[in-house]
């Protein structure tokens, strides 16, 4: 365990001036980014590798990070786009027989730095207590530089992030026995999602984010998938105008996570930045076309407005339970449904997975 692990000394330093004295781990230097935290038990390598966190300094609840070591299947993408990592303790011996290395290897290999033996409960309070803010990771001695390094941390901004992360060509997955053809619109997308439409014999031709209505309409695909992706939707002016074009093409439209708020921003819709998101794999949504309560993985810090959807455009379909904030829309004037959660949950419960289903059935429908 980290704790016998002799390491350098590294700092955590907030915005509101709070210093926590660490350990380090992975890379070393000075990283700056948005602090947020996330209640996963498992899932500490898709955390890793899935885009959403561009920009971020990711916090681990959970105590012990890193038991079952890391392996190349369980990876959401081919990088780790965490700006920084915090844990409170690191395993340094890893037992599973998928095991292929441990984790303070792979933020080395990808150039992360992280801090471990800090007070991640504190932390997290901090945050739900006064909401998402900036800090630094650094190894070097923070009292040296600490108020140089509080302007550019209170000077920090996730920008561009969208535009970071999408992939700048088309590439296409095939299946066993294709039935469909889906075009997977990459905004940061996670593997998984992919691997869920395959899994239903869906051809999936994975589109860069700011491709066009006229170029998916000469791609002629069955269905159109919005994936997730990181920062503030608003930001994507010319993605909100394409998704405009798009939905009028009449083909069938899933969107999930950020998919899911830029469809509501080219429909009349408003977000908002919530006070520390939901991150984790337990997050309980009620369904309010069946009554039902599903726990979901979810990866956001941004939300659709509830009560800003046109009526003649679409009703909301799903709530958080715990704060009642929009998870999922259900379109009238277009052929389009969107989720806020994660379905195909990974890592995280398998309870919505049936919403691929729902899609791969409204694709057929369309196509009679």
């Amino acid at each position: 365990m980290s704790l016998f692990n002799k390491s350098k000394k590294a700092y955590l330093l907030l915005a509101d001036g709070t210093v926590f004295e660490g350990q380090s781990f992975g890379a070393e230097g000075t990283v700056i980014g948005e602090v947020v935290f996330t209640t996963g038990l498992t899932g500490y390598q898709e955390t890793l590798t899935d885009p959403s966190y561009f920009g971020q300094i990711v916090t681990q609840t959970f105590p012990l990070i890193g038991n079952y070591g890391i392996n190349h299947e369980d990876n959401e993408s081919a990088a780790s786009y965490v700006s920084g990592y915090i844990v409170r303790e690191w395993c340094n011996s890893p037992s599973n027989f998928r095991c292929e290395g441990n984790i303070n290897d792979f933020l080395k290999e990808h150039n992360i730095i992280g801090i471990h033996s800090i007070d991640t409960r504190r932390l997290t309070r901090i945050i739900r207590e006064t909401g998402v803010m900036n800090g630094a990771i650094t190894t070097d001695d923070v009292c040296e530089n600490k108020t140089a390094l509080l302007e550019k941390i209170k000077a920090f901004k996730v920008a561009d992030a969208v535009k970071s992360v999408t992939n700048t060509e088309i590439l296409t997955y095939e299946p066993e026995e294709k039935k469909y053809t889906v075009a997977l619109f990459d905004f940061g997308y996670k593997r998984n999602i992919r691997q869920e439409l395959i899994k239903r014999n869906c051809r999936v031709v994975v589109v860069p984010a700011y491709t066009t209505a006229q170029e998916i309409k000469e791609l002629a695909p069955d269905g159109i998938m919005f994936s997730n992706g990181p920062g503030d939707p608003a930001e994507n002016v010319e993605i909100i105008e394409n998704i405009k074009a798009i939905q009028q093409l009449g083909i069938p439209i899933f969107g999930i996570c950020l998919g899911h708020q830029l469809m509501a921003l080219a429909n009349g819709g408003k977000t908002e930045k919530l006070k520390y998101g939901h991150r984790g794999a337990n997050q309980p949504v009620i369904d309010l076309e069946s009554g039902l309560t599903y726990v979901t993985s979810q990866n956001h810090g941004y939300a659709v407005v509830n009560d800003s959807i046109p009526p003649e455009t679409g009703r909301v379909s799903h709530i958080n339970a715990n704060d009642k904030t929009c998870e999922g829309i259900r379109y009238t004037a277009v052929n389009a449904r969107t989720v806020q959660f994660h379905p195909e949950a990974h890592g995280g419960p398998l309870d919505t997975s049936y919403l691929f289903d729902e899609f791969v059935d409204t694709m057929r429908k369309a196509g009679e």
